[in-house]
């Protein structure tokens, strides 16, 4: 990208240049020709009177002579004039004296214009950085000595135009395991912490005076709304239900708020008094999940939100003004794009456009830009959760670049210009929302203490170190359990395993990684491991920092009772494919109290036996419907205790092998040989590679079943 800015700069560059030579040329050229045409007419003038002043001389002469004499006369003449030369001047010199007088003109022209800006007062006196000094000055005769000049206070850094608006920007942000909100004022050095708890709070979005703040919190159970007072930080609840409700977004006067919410086995939209005291009004009702909604400026009368109504996640608009019941169903598609994911819809403050952010299939992120009135998106650039300035010039929005930590990035809406940095988190952030209003002085100036409360999730501590490999030590994970000999990690990563572990049964309600999970592989021995075909030997297994749960948790039993897990299909653009792993909360704990419903179609690895040849060749298909109830994110957790998901080898859709969605790693920066290293010594590993080529074993033998070939899955209607 900077090698074509480069040279594109550089093409304009030679391009203005030639157009200023050229410019150059012609103005030469015009003055000479202005000169040249000046000269001629100068010298026809002079001719003319110096033929006028010898005709008068030569009848002057000629009075008093005879006729004969006066026609002599006149022959002379003439042929005088025939004979004499005419000299004319090089043009080169007359076009360098033409050069050499625009050249002055320019001079003269610039010295003038210096003079005229440095005595020129200006409108109401001088303007410096100070302000503006008074016009005339006093003189020191009349007034004493002269005032000392003012005290210049430093400028701040130049604020880029993008976020000129000033206002503030508030913003939840990951750590220690927990989301808690944050608020930066446009111009400052460091947010100011809002809320801080083991526990979370999620989509802030401010009131349209800048004095509330709306949220969604767990931190009582459950997932219910509250509203802030910003200067005073005071947190009042505002629904009281056991089930789940967040995204929340104002009415344009303040009254009103609209958020989702899962009510008997649905997720919809509805409406709730923002004084608490009325109660809920359902807005949407259709079987398919309505999420995200996004409260409209100007009157107020329309509502956006994500529907999977039509299989896919798109956008709709209910008018409240609308006759029909339920009121959703004579809401109108905005968008249309079967092959593009929307979410987080955003009106624009004056109401004439909204942004969205849609995945593509190559699983790029982008947030678009859609006139109200229609037409096409336009592209504002990558990133996720757009949220709108104040003035509807720019829209902010979050970049995940790497690593753990996430930019704040402005881009400009009605102008060409570059995305401004407002801010970088060293953690996740989300759910940005801008306000008009700059933060109250009192929060400004007594800050609460940035320092999280919630402890840390895990503490990595480590009992063997050896400068010489093997560096590390095995643990056995299998606490106790009798006869297992595969539950073993190395002990750079057996902590936060363990804290894994116990986190997933405290979020989900069950035991997730507490049985049929494997974790060491062998290298040798009658224990070794054989790889699946076409699976390569530098697996994760052998190192000590891999583990896989049960692939079949993916099937159910029965057709009334839901699988264990939903796996969500994620493709990247560098072309991997990616799965999300979530884990059902057992339905004694479908409650509300853990987990969140689904806004998502899973996988249906069931399909990959369909007789569609199509589903067969894809590696099969999205389910139809989104299935019901809470599930926990496991994939986002496990990433916040350093365990990565891999991606599908790239013939996963007809190797069942390489799907690889319930593998996990922990590299920590470490390459394969370097991670072997912590178990084994050079010379084992190089044998291990070099050795002759493992082939699975044909026939039954007396190896212990830990140390068998996990099978690959089968679907029930397949299984025996």
């Amino acid at each position: 990208m900077l090698i074509r800015t480069f040279r594109l700069t550089d093409k304009l560059a030679n391009a203005l240049l030639r157009l200023a030579a050229w410019c150059a040329a012609a103005l030469l050229d015009a003055v000479y020709q202005f000169r040249r045409s000046l000269t001629v007419l100068l010298a026809g003038v002079l001719v003319t009177l110096f033929s006028v002043f010898r005709r008068g001389q030569g009848v002057a002469v000629t009075v008093g002579k005879t006729t004969d004499e006066r026609r002599r006369a006149v022959m002379a003449n003439r042929a005088e004039q025939q004979t004499r030369t005419i000299i004319r001047e090089d043009p080169l010199r007359t076009q360098n004296r033409a050069l050499s007088l625009f050249t002055v003109l320019l001079l003269v022209s610039l010295i003038l214009l210096v003079l005229w800006f440095t005595s020129n007062p200006g409108i109401g006196g001088l303007r410096v950085a100070g302000g503006v000094l008074p016009t005339p000055l006093p003189s020191a005769t009349s007034r004493g000595a002269l005032p000392p000049p003012p005290t210049v206070k430093p400028s701040d850094t130049p604020i880029p135009d993008p976020l000129r608006v000033g206002g503030s920007i508030a913003f939840a942000q990951h750590e220690r395991g927990y989301n808690n909100l944050w608020a930066i004022e446009i111009g400052a050095a460091n947010p100011v912490r809002l809320t801080n708890g083991a526990f979370d709070d999620r989509d802030p979005v401010w009131s349209h005076d800048g004095k509330r703040l709306a949220f969604a919190s767990h931190r009582d159970g459950n997932w219910e709304l509250y509203v802030m007072e910003i200067a005073t930080l005071r947190v009042t609840r505002l629904t009281f239900t056991p089930g789940y409700e967040r995204h929340p977004t104002w009415s344009p006067d303040d009254a009103y708020i609209a958020y989702e919410a899962y009510d008997s086995g649905n997720l919809d939209i509805w409406i709730v008094g923002s004084g608490g005291k009325s109660e809920p009004v359902r807005l949407t009702e259709n079987p398919a999940p309505d999420f995200n909604p996004a409260w409209s400026s100007g009157a107020g009368r329309e509502i956006a939100f994500v529907s999977l109504r039509d299989g896919n996640p798109e956008i709709y608009i209910s008018n409240l003004d609308r006759p029909g019941n339920p009121r959703d169903s004579t809401a109108t598609r905005f968008t249309n794009t079967p092959d593009i994911e929307e979410d987080a819809p955003a009106w624009g403050p004056d109401g004439l456009a909204m942004t969205y952010t849609g995945r593509d299939a190559k699983g790029l992120q982008f947030v678009y830009l859609r006139k109200i009135a229609g037409g096409d998106p336009t592209v504002l650039g990558q990133g996720r959760d757009p949220a709108w300035s104040p003035n509807s010039s720019s829209v902010i929005v979050a970049l995940d670049a790497g690593g753990s930590g996430t930019t704040l990035l402005a881009y400009p809406v009605n102008a060409v210009g570059i995305a401004a940095t407002t801010i970088s988190t060293k953690t996740r952030a989300a759910g940005m929302n801008w306000s008009k209003m700059g933060l109250p002085a009192t929060l400004k100036a007594n800050p609460p203490s940035t320092d999280p409360l919630a402890p840390v999730p895990y503490t990595e501590e480590i009992g063997y170190k050896s400068d010489a490999p093997p560096t590390r030590r095995l643990r056995d994970m299998s606490n106790g359990a009798g006869g297992v000999h595969s539950l073993y990690l190395t002990d750079s990563v057996d902590d936060s395993f363990a804290a894994l572990r116990e986190a997933t049964k405290v979020r989900a309600g069950v035991d997730f990684l507490g049985s049929n999970v494997d974790m060491l592989w062998q290298i040798s021995g009658t224990d070794r491991h054989i790889p699946d075909p076409g699976q390569s030997l530098q697996n994760w297994h052998y190192a000590g920092r891999s583990f896989d749960f049960d692939r079949n948790l993916v099937y159910s039993s029965s057709a009334e009772v839901p699988p264990p897990i939903e796996i969500v299909r994620e493709d990247e653009a560098n072309g991997n494919t990616y799965w999300r792993i979530y884990v059902r909360v057992p339905d004694a704990l479908q409650n509300g109290t853990l987990g969140e419903p689904l806004r998502r179609l899973p996988w249906d690895f069931a399909s990959r036996s369909s007789t569609d040849p199509q589903v067969v060749e894809n590696g099969g298909r999205v389910k139809s419907t989104v299935p019901g109830g809470y599930y926990l994110d496991f994939t986002a957790l496990a990433e916040e205790y350093g365990w990565m998901r891999v991606p599908a080898q790239r013939n996963w859709r007809g190797f069942a092998a390489g799907i690889l969605y319930w593998q996990f790693e922990r590299r920590d920066g470490l390459t394969w040989n370097g991670a072997m290293l912590e178990l084994r010594n050079q010379s084992e590993i190089d044998a291990f590679l070099a050795g002759p080529p493992l082939r699975p074993t044909l026939v039954f033998t007396s190896t212990p079943a830990s140390a068998s070939k996990t099978p690959t899955p089968i679907p029930p209607d397949k299984q025996q």
